[in-house]
């Protein structure tokens, strides 16, 4: 059976942390920043972890 491809979307959207963990940026941070707060768009730079729902099926993908 030949090896399978990584998902390139995926690869392009999510990073593998040390620990082995998913790492994700945030959505919301492309436009209409004018009536989001100020504190709120500072939360949104951060990356963030992806779900324990969602963990099983990126990770295969990647």
């Amino acid at each position: 059976m030949p090896k399978m491809k990584t998902h390139r979307g995926s690869a392009k959207r999510f990073k593998k942390t040390g620990s082995g963990k998913l790492k994700r940026s945030r959505a919301f941070t492309s436009h209409l920043f004018a009536n989001k707060s100020t504190k709120g768009k500072r939360k949104l730079r951060k990356a963030s972890l992806v779900s324990s729902g969602d963990y099983k099926r990126i990770k295969h993908m990647i």
